[in-house]
């Protein structure tokens, strides 16, 4: 039987606040790009021991964060990411919830700038058709606030439907699709509704 794919969190101000440590925000972000690992998997991943990653993994379930698969053995458990998505939302924030949402995008530019790197170091190892479609790329739109927000529906949209895709082949490999929206343009002051000139 196959796990739900998980819904985008938003997230109450109890899980903000356990989520904004370095190691937290980091484990539940390898969880999601690279799926279930255990503790000892995590740990090799991020540098860091065991024990570390246990008890940081614990705090982060008990504000529904990462949840057990129960597909381990003993006490060696699997863990998943409970989140498909990372947008976050907090109703009612305060400035310490704003603080920890800015301190946990700019740690998140921190974590993909090292999958990035990561991937510029192993690319040698990866076939050329890997490669070549594999890495960084920019893209120029002109759009209205309006047509962005559907512009990045449909690429979620686009990326459900190869969530499963690959299923079977054993040809298939993971791939991480990492999306900003960075404007280029400054913003524009609002308008006053008032008309000026003759």
């Amino acid at each position: 039987m196959s796990t739900p794919t998980p819904s985008a969190y938003p997230v109450d101000r109890d899980a903000l606040r356990v989520l904004a440590h370095p190691l937290r925000s980091r484990l539940l972000a390898e969880l999601r790009t690279v799926g279930e690992a255990t503790a000892s998997d995590l740990a090799r991943a991020l540098d860091t021991n065991t024990g570390a990653t246990s008890y940081h993994l614990r705090r982060l379930e008990a504000v529904a964060l990462v949840r057990d698969t129960g597909r381990g053995t003993g006490r060696r458990r699997v863990w998943e990411a409970a989140t498909a998505d990372r947008a976050i939302d907090v109703d009612q924030a305060d400035d310490d919830d704003d603080a920890a949402v800015d301190w946990l995008a700019r740690d998140y530019v921190q974590h993909f700038a090292g999958k990035t790197q990561a991937w510029l170091t192993a690319q040698s190892e990866w076939p050329l058709a890997w490669q070549d479609t594999c890495g960084l790329e920019d893209h120029l739109v002109l759009v209205t606030d309006e047509q962005l927000d559907v512009l990045q529906s449909e690429i979620a949209a686009v990326l459900e439907r190869y969530r499963r895709v690959g299923a079977g082949n054993p040809s298939a490999r993971r791939v991480t699709f990492y999306t900003c929206a960075l404007p280029v343009d400054p913003p524009r002051p609002p308008a006053s509704g008032r008309r000026t000139g003759a």
